[in-house]
């Protein structure tokens, strides 16, 4: 028989024969229409797209679970939505007919278990169970297990039962129980083949487009409990859902008119009061529509006793109860009265009236009941309590006395005897020293007769899952499977997957379709959504947005809190033998770019306005004319584009201080040492002093100096060196190689030199910094430690070895080349 969902054909073939072949069915058949007064290139396009359809329909609705791993896919959401394609192929039978799902939900986690990797887990040898291996499912609690696994442990169950006693030795009908629930099993169930879940097939071929181990047939078994109906599933693992049928039934009372209800929801009450006659014959029943007899009647009434002497406030549920009264009332024999308690029926005859007996029993006498029987005089011979010897003493009332003869007792475990009075139980000191049923600790008993009780004593051996210890009683065999189920968690905490004790290492995490809940490692207040996952979150790939440290703007580069790096290597490779070592690397904080904002700007000298990068932002020369008036009002400024200092009092146009001077010589007379003319136009009173600006090379040749006149002549020399300087580093090189780290200054730099280096000792194994004059001058700065020489003296070895191989060779060759 077919599985259900194969019984219609798929794609070009939906309708034809199992055996029929494509070839033999008419091309009309696929394209819906007849090809007649049609060309065949026509045809031969209508196939194509025929055959384009049929594939992209197969394309999208198979799905297949034979993924052996479904955690191992590459896409999580097509995983997820080929298992729940599975599960709904699953339940078309019983959706089809019932339209109602929502009583699946304890066979949906089995199927789902089914699904899960590592959720299916045999309990014997607590490995996972595979889709293409053999296995048995208990009937009771539906755990799943290896074939020969199970086999296995109904084996060794029923020897271990057989063994208990010499009498059942070797017997193998013994029952044997399920590891996980202990139903128990007779030894002919003892399962031999591979079935699917219903066990319609033996032996089911693995399908990936199947539920694993399943037939793929309707499950078709009874119900439970049993109400005549079966299951509608296609062969599923785990329980049978409730029956779907609908029925019509009264409610539990009886009165209501029938409705149709659900098979598995069929006991309904009306909400009528039952109003039944309760037990008490007084009262009804005053419980709405209920199951089953009612209640006993919870009301309270005065009732009187059997012997109707008395009368107590009693619940009308327990009418019949007995006072404390003796009965009282005479006998017929009119001498005694009757002695029983609180009684219904006749009192009866008097006890003493009959033929009585001495009290040993062996003389009958017939006397009135007023009189007792006296002793007969006659040895009392009852036998005593221990069971061997008589009574010795004369007839007499009341019982016998204790056993006091002496006798030779044997104890209990048979091995000593000795003369003791017979009521007393004679046990020797003896400790049994046979192993009880456990095998595994002695008996211990005083005066053991052979049959050792069982052993008392708590198991306490790992179990499996080497996490717990068997809370049994100590027991032979193999303890049963540790019950206990632990949670494997995601890395939040909120999906979780129950796996047998002991799998808990084995099995992945399951996925966590829940936001990642760990604080973010940068500035920002938060992290970009993502799964929940273990190990480290992706980098963060926001924008930085922190301001810049000379701005007002926004870093808008991607966040670089934590950016990897290659680090550097600590040292080098010892010698060749030694392989490099991967490149490793580590999460540094980068610091902001420069600010790449354009900012409008205009130049010293106003003239234009100009957009410059923020970070570079400020006054700027245009490279034009200054242009403005001069004081000789002839002349305007021809230097380059400058700052000008307003000057509140004069035009725009004017020039100010920092414009050049009217190039006019003045004919009066200079100052001693200045060698240039007057540079203002003619004018009265005394010339200013002179501002001709002398250039000038600084003391380093590559700066250009502009000097004022009238201060170089008038300094002295440590003054005039100051202003030939250009006030930057001097770009001499010394004798080390560094540069001068001194201003510009004039002749030759000194010989000190505070560049810091890094000075290695002789193996290069160990560095140090140094200031580079101290490194030049002094020697043996660092010297090898013990670590160094022990180094150096392997490397001395290793090289020893090389050479002597070397010379042994050569003096083989040689002496091979003389032989010869």
């Amino acid at each position: 028989m077919e599985p259900a969902w194969r019984q219609q054909g798929r794609g070009r073939g939906r309708g034809q024969s199992r055996g029929q072949t494509p070839s033999d069915v008419c091309v009309c058949c696929f394209v819906g229409f007849s090809f007649e007064a049609t060309s065949p290139q026509s045809r031969f396009d209508a196939i194509r797209r025929s055959n384009q359809a049929a594939a992209q329909r197969l394309a999208e609705k198979q799905y297949s679970s034979s993924s052996e791993d479904d955690d191992d896919a590459d896409d999580d959401n097509a995983g997820l939505v080929k298992r729940g394609r599975i599960l709904e192929s699953t339940f078309t039978t019983y959706a089809s007919q019932t339209g109602d799902v929502s009583d699946l939900e304890h066979t949906r986690q089995y199927l789902n278990e089914a699904f899960q990797s590592g959720a299916v887990t045999c309990l014997i040898c607590i490995a996972s169970v595979k889709r293409t291996q053999a296995v048995w499912s208990c009937v009771g609690c539906y755990c799943i297990f290896h074939i020969p696994c199970i086999q296995k442990w109904a084996k060794d169950s029923i020897f271990l039962v057989s063994s208990a006693t010499d009498e059942d030795f070797g017997n193998k009908n013994h029952p044997w129980p399920c590891p996980k629930c202990r139903y128990e099993y007779s030894s002919q169930q003892t399962p031999t083949r591979y079935y699917c879940y219903c066990g319609k097939e033996a032996d089911p071929v693995p399908d990936p487009w199947l539920l694993p181990h399943s037939c793929g047939q309707v499950c078709d078994r009874d119900f439970k409990p049993p109400c005549g109906h079966r299951c509608l599933l296609l062969c599923h693992p785990g329980p049978c859902p409730p029956c779907p049928k609908m029925v019509s039934v009264s409610c539990v009372c009886g009165k209501a008119a029938p409705v149709p209800r659900r098979c598995s929801n069929k006991a309904w009450t009306c909400g009528k009061i039952c109003n039944r006659t309760l037990p008490c014959r007084t009262h009804t029943c005053t419980h709405t529509c209920h199951a089953g007899m009612c209640e006993p009647c919870p009301r309270v009434s005065r009732q009187k006793c059997v012997c109707g002497r008395k009368q107590a406030e009693r619940q009308c549920a327990s009418p019949v109860w007995h006072c404390d009264q003796v009965c009282g009332r005479p006998l017929t024999c009119g001498n005694h009265t009757c002695e029983r308690v609180c009684h219904t029926d006749v009192c009866g005859e008097c006890p003493r009236a009959v033929n009585r007996t001495c009290p040993c029993g062996k003389s009958k006498c017939a006397l009135p009941c007023t009189v007792d029987v006296p002793t007969c005089g006659d040895t009392c011979d009852k036998k005593l309590d221990c069971g061997l010897h008589t009574c010795s003493m004369r007839c007499h009332r009341g019982p016998c006395e204790t056993c006091r003869q002496e006798v030779e007792k044997h104890c209990r475990c048979g091995r000593y005897s000795k003369s003791m009075p017979c009521h007393k139980e004679y046990l020797c000191e003896n400790k049994c020293s046979q192993t009880r049923n456990c095998n595994r600790h002695q008996c211990r008993r005083k005066c053991c007769p052979g049959k050792c009780p069982p052993c008392d004593l708590s198991c306490g051996r790992t179990l499996g899952c080497r996490n717990h210890k068997c809370p049994s009683v100590c027991h032979p065999g193999s303890c049963y499977p540790c019950p206990e189920v632990v949670q494997v968690k995601c890395a939040c905490g909120s999906t979780s997957l129950s796996v047998p004790c002991g799998r808990e290492k084995s099995t992945k995490p399951p996925r966590c379709r829940e936001l990642c809940s760990k604080p973010p490692s940068c500035h920002h207040s938060s992290r970009e959504h993502h799964r929940c996952h273990f190990g480290s979150c992706p980098p963060c790939k926001q924008e930085c947005q922190l301001p810049l440290p000379a701005c007002t703007h926004l870093c808008p580069q991607p966040c670089h809190d934590q950016v990897l790096l290659k680090a550097h290597p600590q040292g080098q490779l010892a010698g060749p033998w030694e392989q490099p070592s991967a490149p490793a690397f580590e999460c540094k904080a980068l610091p902001c770019p420069p600010c790449q904002v354009p900012i409008p700007t205009a130049c010293l000298g106003k003239h234009e306005v100009s957009p410059v990068l923020c970070h570079v932002r400020g006054p700027f020369s245009c490279g034009r004319p200054c242009g403005r008036s001069l004081t000789c009002g002839n002349h305007t400024c021809s230097l380059e584009c400058h700052t000008v200092t307003p000057d509140p009092s004069s035009e725009k146009k004017e020039a100010g201080k920092e414009c050049e001077q009217c190039e006019e010589s003045c004919s009066k007379p200079r100052p001693a040492g200045c060698p240039h003319a007057c540079a203002l136009p003619c004018h009265r009173g005394n010339c200013p002093p002179c501002t001709q600006m002398i250039r000038q090379r600084c003391h380093c040749k590559i700066t250009t100096l502009y000097i004022e006149c009238l201060k170089l002549t008038s300094a002295d020399d440590e003054g005039k060196k100051w202003l030939i300087s250009c006030k930057n580093q001097c770009p001499k090189q010394l004798k080390c190689g560094h540069r001068c780290k001194e201003q510009c200054h004039e002749g030759e730099c000194a010989d000190t030199c505070n560049q810091r280096v890094k000075v290695k000792c002789p193996c290069k194994r160990i560095k140090k910094e140094f200031s580079c004059s101290r490194a030049r001058q002094e020697e043996d700065l660092v010297l090898c430690d013990d670590t160094c020489r022990e180094l150096q003296r392997k490397h001395t070895e290793v090289m020893c070895v090389h050479t002597h191989t070397q010379v042994c060779w050569s003096s083989r060759t040689l002496n091979c080349t003389v032989q010869g």
